[in-house]
């Protein structure tokens, strides 16, 4: 089964199955980037295969109507984020038919099969395949009415276009399950291929009986892809966890395909050339690899760090592919890959868990990325947004949670292992992580005069490392780290760190800072300094929150509280506290002071919460299509992460123009997936 990198989820499954279509709404937020990221699955209209869609692993789907030059969201399945997109499939007879099959990350063994029939203006979830994990879609081309569909409950079919759905492998069969990969003999809609978790079954008669297709396949082989040779029946190629193999009797035995090592042996896709049967792709999760000779050498295409989910070929120019990547989006190749670029312009599937804006040069964004070891790490734009460039030398693939700039014009980073600092003139990061640790020396005797007094002893200096996860910085006049392992802070520019002695708590996961004022919160407490983070006490919380998610301080020291049981907010100090009205009323994920304006957002919501007047009333922006997790003000307008498609900027008007010095957004300790 196809592995997914993503953040973990703050609230489970929702049983009620939505599909959002973007209208005029959706032109009231447009992408920032970083471009790229994770993408899943690509499909093209057989009527104008310049129309492609791009199915991705947070429940998107996305269209490009210019053969993949551009995209555009499309549509969005589910109410959060965890509907993975692996198969799109076209009616070849009326491609205003459209077939995509989900699986939910948050529950493997849940999922469902989306249709439309008017071209994606509307989606219906089909009643036969409510609630399953499909993994596999297939259409018989002899008659595209005959669907049949692999779930981890089995293999069905349907003859009637999705309308009426038959169990057609045995029902509770200890091996017919867990239906990865499905396909259709091209000439006969009775033979079909189902490859599951544990090896290749075959059936000739519909389903009324199946037959083991093993011989020559590794035993307990994860069964990804099944293709059938166009232009002879009997080949067939079946891709597993144990690499490729090729049947030229129909399945009545195979061989093991030579020249892919074992290191790249997870096939995830199959693919072949439309017009030269000769010629297959086979997507692994160590590149992408070509055959010229229908499989009996192999040549890698790519670099290794590829990791392939899709692969699509155009059938006008067979010359065109396209590549569906873990981390790299879409990658793009006018000459069957002797030269490939990416192309994924208007499409981010990229987790910004932080963004910033330069204090000097309001053109200029950083991003911070988590789950993108080599793709990752630190993005920059000088340019507002329109091109990024990645900065992460000195970075070695850590996830990054927050950022924050010096006075200096040095950008700090938190991460997954500790702090960096990146240096104005340099593109290299370094290394923030001497800790030192001060204790007083034994006391001794000394005798003075005629008595004896116990006199200091020389202080016991040691220094270690920070490699603790990082989920907030501020590098103010004194610079202040949340981590997992304490509250530090610095003043001396990060050069070394001390630890502020908070009995009790160690796991920090938020960090604001107005001025002298600074707050910082754990799940259960926040904690409250009034002179930069030289000292600490704690505030007393509302007595009905169970989960703190963060905690920040408007200019007239107003103290904002996002929780799981909503929003509050003390003008005291945390003496009292009264609930936030006007904002959704449970699971909160930030209000963030930014100026005049406090930017509020939620979990799946998929706007953002705006008050102008102190957060006696609020109004809310236009609906993204996205779940948005932090939201700030960037040249007076609303900028905010989404869940797993990077930064969206509202291009909605601006209602302040007494903006401050954007703020940080950054992850709040969000967990990974």
């Amino acid at each position: 089964m196809r592995s997914i990198s993503t953040l973990a989820k703050i609230i489970p499954l929702l049983l009620i199955v939505t599909v959002a279509t973007f209208g005029f709404a959706a032109n009231d937020w447009t992408m920032l980037g970083p471009e790229g990221g994770d993408s899943r699955s690509l499909a093209f209209n057989p009527k104008n295969p310049d129309q492609i869609l791009l199915g991705t692993s947070s429940g998107l789907l996305f269209v490009s109507n210019d053969a993949g030059g551009s995209w555009a969201k499309f549509a969005h399945f589910g109410e959060g984020d965890d509907y993975v997109l692996d198969n799109i499939v076209f009616d070849p007879q009326n491609p205003n038919t459209i077939y995509v099959a989900v699986w939910s990350v948050n529950d493997h063994y849940t999922g469902d099969l989306f249709r439309t029939k008017d071209g994606g203006k509307t989606w219906q979830a089909l009643p036969g395949m409510r609630g399953k994990s499909i993994r596999a879609v297939a259409l018989a081309q002899s008659n595209s009415k005959t669907v049949v569909v692999g779930a981890l409950d089995g293999v069905f079919r349907s003859t009637d276009g999705g309308d009426n759905w038959k169990l057609i492998s045995p029902p509770g069969h200890k091996d017919i399950r867990n239906i990865e990969s499905v396909a259709i003999d091209p000439k006969n809609s009775d033979v079909i291929y189902a490859g599951t978790w544990h090896l290749p079954w075959k059936t000739e008669d519909g389903g009324a009986t199946w037959k083991n297709i093993k011989q020559g396949v590794i035993d307990d082989s994860d069964v990804f892809s099944i293709i059938i040779d166009h232009s002879n029946q009997s080949n067939v190629y079946v891709s597993a966890c144990s690499g490729i193999y090729k049947s030229e009797n129909a399945g009545d035995l195979f061989r093991k395909v030579q020249g892919i090592p074992g290191s790249a042996r997870r096939t995830r896709v199959l693919q072949q050339d439309p017009v030269n049967a000769h010629v297959v792709f086979a997507g692994t999760t160590e590149g992408l690899w070509k055959t010229v000779d229908s499989g009996k050498t192999f040549k890698r295409v790519t670099p290794p760090n590829y990791i392939v989910n899709d692969v699509m070929v155009d059938p006008r120019n067979p010359n065109r592919v396209l590549v569906a990547t873990d981390r790299s989006g879409v990658i793009v190749s006018n000459d069957s890959f002797t030269t490939f670029r990416a192309s994924n312009r208007g499409f981010s599937g990229r987790q910004v868990a932080t963004v910033i804006a330069d204090r000097k040069d309001a053109n200029t964004l950083y991003a911070g990325m988590v789950n993108d070891k080599d793709f990752g790490g630190v993005f920059v734009s000088r340019d507002a947004g329109a091109n990024w460039m990645q900065v992460s030398d000195g970075l070695a693939g850590r996830d990054v949670f927050s950022l924050s700039q010096a006075s200096n014009g040095a950008v700090v980073a938190g991460t997954s292992t500790g702090l960096f600092v990146l240096d104005p003139a340099s593109r290299v990061w370094r290394a923030a992580n001497s800790v030192v640790r001060e204790k007083p020396g034994k006391a001794v005797k000394k005798k003075v005069g005629k008595k004896f007094v116990l006199v200091p002893g020389k202080a016991v200096v040691s220094t270690s490392q920070l490699k603790a996860r990082v989920a907030d910085v501020h590098a103010g006049e004194r610079w202040i780290a949340a981590s997992n392992a304490g509250l530090y802070t610095s003043n001396n520019n990060g050069k070394s760190w001390t630890v502020a002695e908070i009995p009790g708590e160690s796991n920090f996961i938020s960090l604001f800072v107005n001025g002298n004022e600074a707050l910082a919160s754990t799940i259960a407490r926040v904690y409250a300094s009034h002179d930069g983070g030289a000292t600490w006490d704690v505030l007393k919380a509302p007595g009905q929150i169970s989960r703190i998610f963060h905690a920040s301080i408007s200019d007239d020291k107003t103290v904002w509280l996002s929780t799981r049981e909503g929003a509050f907010r003390s003008s005291d100090g945390g003496t009292r506290w009264e609930r936030v009205y006007g904002i959704p009323q449970k699971n909160v994920l930030a209000v963030m002071p930014t100026g005049t304006r406090l930017l509020a957002t939620g979990v799946n919501e998929r706007g953002v919460f705006e008050s102008i007047d102190g957060g006696k009333n609020w109004t809310r922006t236009s609906d993204s299509g996205l779940n948005l997790r932090r939201a700030t003000v960037f040249r007076g307008r609303v900028l905010a992460t989404s869940s797993f498609n990077g930064l969206w900027l509202s291009m909605e008007g601006n209602s302040a123009s007494n903006q401050k010095t954007p703020r940080t957004v950054g992850s709040g300790g969000s967990s990974n997936r």
